[in-house]
């Protein structure tokens, strides 16, 4: 079997949630069961205290299953839970001081790429990845069309990684890598699955090790 790292690679969404205790059970569960690469944790509507204590919980069993726990807004969270990165949606110049703060030390990806101009104006920051798509986004079966063609521009000219949002069905992750995206991000999809994100994880990596396009050392 070719090396996980030679094609398309899953990130996972952390849903919303009611219960802190549920969604580390899931996650631990997702992160079980198969290639995750890393893990987006956004706040939500929780305030500052309740977001911090969430990822005092999930962020360690990230880790410990080898995937990178990256915090979505919150630079201070990210430093005082030690998460391996921050996801921001801010202005180019915004995220300019950001990556001179904390990179190489974290991490620092950039949402907030809506089209072509807002694409290239976050990747002359220079960010580790972009992402396509919104964190909430998979509200169809299939990924976005508009986001698989961002992507396909992209991959065809920046060397900067991006992770695009993939849909509801789980065979969606398949237009996503055929786009030349390095990540595909699922949300609903896995947490949301009927036989629970473990088998989510198993059958996204499955469709992405038998049919994904592989990478060029």
């Amino acid at each position: 079997m070719t090396k996980q790292e030679e094609r398309c690679r899953l990130v996972l969404i952390v849903p919303e949630g009611a219960d802190d205790a549920d969604l580390a059970k899931k996650l631990e569960q997702a992160l079980g069961a198969g290639d995750v690469a890393s893990v987006i944790l956004p706040q939500y509507s929780l305030d500052d205290g309740l977001f911090q204590k969430r990822a005092e919980l999930l962020v360690p069993l990230i880790q410990e299953a080898g995937a990178a726990a990256l915090i979505a807004g919150d630079s201070r969270v990210a430093g005082r839970v030690k998460a391996d990165g921050l996801h921001l949606v801010a202005k180019a110049e915004e995220l300019v001081e950001a990556i001179e703060k904390f990179a190489p030390k974290m991490i620092v990806g950039a949402g907030g790429a809506a089209d072509r101009h807002a694409a290239l104006e976050i990747g002359e920051a220079r960010p580790d990845y972009i992402f396509f798509g919104k964190l909430d986004g998979d509200i169809k079966p299939e990924a976005h069309p508009k986001n698989l063609a961002l992507a396909e521009w992209w991959a065809s000219m920046i060397e900067i990684p991006c992770i695009v949002m993939a849909g509801t069905d789980i065979e969606s992750a398949l237009p996503v890598a055929e786009s030349g995206a390095e990540f595909v991000a699922f949300h609903r999809g896995v947490f949301d699955h009927a036989e629970g994100t473990a088998d989510a994880v198993r059958r996204i990596n499955a469709v992405l090790d038998e049919k994904a396009p592989r990478f060029e050392a």
